[in-house]
């Protein structure tokens, strides 16, 4: 039995270059490359972050534990599905411009630091993004655990993978806060 293509897409022959044709052709497209923000031609890891501090600011007065525990659950399974369909097509196994990643941790992280300050709020976009971009120690870990090597299929491993560093990232922002807050 074949999978549905959507499901399961053919991998592009080379890396492509997403334009917003290549956003809007697929809605897994607009969900990894952060309904746009990840079109950025300069960081977009860090524009897709700010796209998600300003839809938490939006959210936040709607929201409650529940629904954020929901919403990141959710767009968790279905980010998953995104980044790996949008990777395959890009035929790049962690493209930058897939930022769902970016935008499911820092939800993470604004949800268990607030309510807090924006210079606090600010504080916690600084730290996750140093240790997504710089990748020390555990994050580094995670980014090579679903690595492929040179000619393997991009497959639902690596579609997680997108995913799983940037959690770590998070966790250690969230860690670094907590030891700052307690001493």
């Amino acid at each position: 039995m074949n999978a549905s293509p959507s499901l399961n897409p053919p991998i592009a022959t080379a890396p492509r270059k997403p334009s917003w044709r290549f956003l809007c052709s697929h809605p897994a497209h607009l969900i990894a490359l952060g309904f746009g923000s990840g079109l950025s031609p300069v960081a977009p890891g860090t524009v897709g972050t700010l796209w998600a501090w300003v839809a938490f600011a939006v959210l936040q007065p709607h929201m409650n534990d529940l629904r954020w525990a929901l919403l990141i659950g959710i767009g968790t399974l279905v980010g998953w599905w995104a980044c790996t369909v949008a990777a395959r097509h890009l035929a790049v196994a962690d493209p930058s411009p897939v930022v769902w990643d970016e935008i499911l941790a820092f939800w993470l992280v604004l949800w268990l630091v607030t309510p807090a300050s924006f210079w606090a709020q600010l504080w916690a976009f600084a730290l996750f993004r140093a240790f997504d971009a710089a990748k020390p120690g555990p994050v580094a870990w995670a980014d090579k655990l679903y690595k492929l090597k040179r000619g393997m299929p991009i497959g639902w491993a690596q579609g997680f993978g997108i995913l799983f560093d940037d959690f770590v990232a998070a966790l250690c922002a969230l860690l670094a806060i907590a030891l700052w807050r307690f001493l």
